[in-house]
């Protein structure tokens, strides 16, 4: 049996980077969001995540959706599969590490091998338009 797990994710990059984070006790790097929570919308997911991962605050009225990416669900078992949608969003504030989040870096795509199954395939896109050195 298949299982989706539905995420809401932040893309924000810098000057040819993007900015990833590691959680307490994992392995690999991810792009910052969460599982939306019944009854949100995608920005409301990703105005929550943000604020309890980073500390800061999206501007909800300045998102664009990037895309939406499906890959399996990195730690899960066969069958399990993420379903990634992504925004640009303008924010207030710099983001450090909050709530389960251990560390937050700016990474380019020769750190692709370090990220997520579904992260790779963001990872691959914002490097073939250019966004992601």
């Amino acid at each position: 049996m298949n299982t989706t797990i539905d995420k809401i994710a932040w893309i924000h990059l810098e000057h040819g980077r993007i900015l990833s984070t590691r959680s307490h006790g994992r392995d690999v790097y991810y792009i910052p969001g969460g599982k939306r929570e019944p009854g949100e919308t995608d920005l409301d997911t990703l105005a929550r995540e943000i604020r309890e991962e980073l500390a800061v605050a999206i501007i909800p009225a300045t998102a664009t959706h990037l895309g939406t990416f499906h890959a399996h669900a990195h730690g899960h078992r066969d069958g399990v599969v993420v379903q990634m949608t992504c925004y640009t969003v303008d924010h207030h504030g710099t983001p450090t590490p909050s709530s389960e989040i251990d560390e937050v870096v700016w990474l380019t795509y020769a750190d692709r091998p370090r990220v997520s199954p579904v992260d790779q395939l963001i990872f691959d896109r914002l490097h073939h338009t250019g966004a992601l050195r």
